[in-house]
C-alpha cells in the first residue's frame, strides 16, 4: 500500500465517522421533535428502575432527551467524541457503543433511585470518554494516548461535575456506570500487537 491509499483510506475513514455522528447527533434531536409535538409521549422510554416491563428501553433510553436543552447539552461532546471513537473503525465502534450503552443501562436499571426516570445519551458520552481516555494506554499506541490526553484535557472537569452526586436532576449513578463501562470496553476491545514476521 502506498502512502497516497493509506492517506485516502483514513480520509475515507474519517468522512465515514463524520457521517455517522452526524447522523446520529440529527436523529436525537429528530426524535426530541417528535417527543415534544407528541406532548412528550417518548419520555415514558426512559428508564425506570427495577421494574421488569423497563427493560426493553434500556438501550432506547440513550436516543431520547427531556427537552431541547438536554439534547444540545449532549451534542457536542457526542459528536466530537463520537466522531474520535468511530475512526478506529465503524464496526467496532458500533461494537463499543451497544456495550456501553447496555451496561450502562442495566446498571441505572439496577441502582438508580426508585421513581425516577433515566434518559439521554449522557450514560454514552461518559462511556465514551473513559474509552477514548484509556485505549490508547491499553493498547500502548502513542496516537491514542495522546487523543486521550487530549479528550481529558477538553472535557475532564466537566465529567467530574458530572459525577457530584448533589445535582438536582442528573442521574450521577448513569453517569458513573457509563464512564465505568467505557473503561471495561476499552480492555474488552484491544486490539492485538501484530505478531512478528
Amino acid at each position: 500500500m502506498t502512502g497516497r491509499e493509506l492517506k485516502w483510506s483514513r480520509g475515507d475513514r474519517a468522512k465515514a465517522a463524520a457521517k455517522v455522528m452526524v447522523g446520529w447527533v440529527a436523529l436525537l434531536w429528530l426524535l426530541e421533535v417528535v417527543d415534544v409535538a407528541s406532548g412528550h409521549a417518548l419520555d415514558g422510554l426512559g428508564i425506570t428502575p427495577r421494574t421488569p416491563s423497563e427493560l426493553v428501553d434500556v438501550v432506547p433510553a440513550a436516543f431520547i432527551h427531556f427537552g431541547f436543552a438536554h439534547v444540545a447539552a449532549n451534542t457536542v461532546p457526542l459528536l466530537v467524541m463520537g466522531f474520535l471513537a468511530a475512526l478506529g473503525g465503524l464496526r467496532r465502534f458500533a461494537a463499543v457503543c451497544a456495550l456501553i450503552i447496555v451496561a450502562d443501562g442495566l446498571g441505572v436499571w439496577l441502582i438508580a433511585p426508585a421513581h425516577t426516570n433515566t434518559a439521554g445519551a449522557s450514560g454514552l458520552i461518559f462511556g465514551l470518554f473513559g474509552y477514548l481516555l484509556v485505549t490508547g494506554f491499553v493498547e500502548r499506541r502513542p496516537l491514542g494516548v495522546l487523543v486521550g490526553l487530549l479528550v481529558g484535557a477538553v472535557w475532564g472537569t466537566s465529567i467530574l461535575v458530572g459525577l457530584a452526586p448533589t445535582q438536582s436532576g442528573v442521574s450521577w449513578q448513569g453517569h458513573l456506570l457509563g464512564l465505568v463501562a467505557g473503561v471495561a470496553t476499552a480492555f474488552v476491545f484491544k486490539r492485538r500487537a501484530p505478531e512478528p514476521a
